[in-house]
């Protein structure tokens, strides 16, 4: 069963209105304050992307629809912050600490800033051979659940999920999300690009004739389908 974040192919959300050239990077100044605070946050190590990523999956339906994008950023990193231990939530509610932080030497000065971003923060890894190869022809798991915890953290989208594909890309071995988002290691496993038939996916009156829909997916999504 998907959580309220799991919000692609539905109907009722309104269309997805690009922006224009011209538009600023941030709609408003404390966007960019909400990004660079989660940087800099997630620069004290006490995370990993993937447990960012389902500490926003895990705010209340209530708070994940009423909040904006960087709403969701700010409410789900002051969850972060309380629960691995970095503030207090008495902390949380002032502004400042009780005394120096522990992590105070993994502060991200602006003059570290454009050397730590620049480096990336790359997931690819050694890891198995690829049971696959291009042209294979492959179902997507269904239902779309993290195999290691219930309601879990996973990036096989639902609307994909019990669908065929074929194989068209070979991307090697990246960090598996469904474990690396629970603190269960990173178990690297293969990832591949994978081309679905739009019309599969959407249904024929949403797509146009031969239009394609191309996912990448690790290999435990993925299961092989006979000719």
């Amino acid at each position: 069963m998907s959580s309220v974040h799991d919000m692609g192919g539905r109907f009722g959300d309104g269309s997805v209105s690009p922006d224009a050239e011209d538009a600023p990077v941030f709609a408003e100044d404390w966007h960019a304050r909400a990004l660079a605070l989660t940087l800099a946050a997630g620069g004290l190590g006490q995370w990993n992307l993937d447990i960012s990523r389902h500490a926003r999956e895990q705010l209340s339906p209530k708070d994940y629809s009423r909040l904006s994008y960087y709403e969701k950023w700010l409410a789900a990193l002051a969850d972060l912050l309380v629960k691995r231990g970095v503030l207090t939530l008495e902390e949380l509610g002032k502004t400042q600490g009780a005394g120096r932080s522990p992590l105070a030497e993994k502060t991200l000065t602006k003059d570290r800033v454009l050397s730590v971003l620049s480096s990336g923060g790359p997931v690819d890894r050694l890891g198995p051979p690829p049971r696959f190869k291009i042209g294979d022809k492959v179902s997507t798991r269904h239902p779309a659940a993290n195999d290691y915890v219930a309601g879990g953290h996973t990036r096989l989208p639902s609307y994909a999920s019990g669908q065929m594909g074929t194989i068209i890309a070979h991307h090697g071995c990246h960090v598996f999300p469904d474990s690396n988002a629970h603190d269960l290691g990173e178990n690297p496993q293969p990832i591949y690009a994978v081309a679905f038939n739009a019309a599969d996916l959407w249904g024929k009156g949403n797509v146009q004739g031969g239009d394609e829909v191309i996912l990448d997916l690790w290999e435990p999504y993925l299961e092989a389908v006979d000719d």
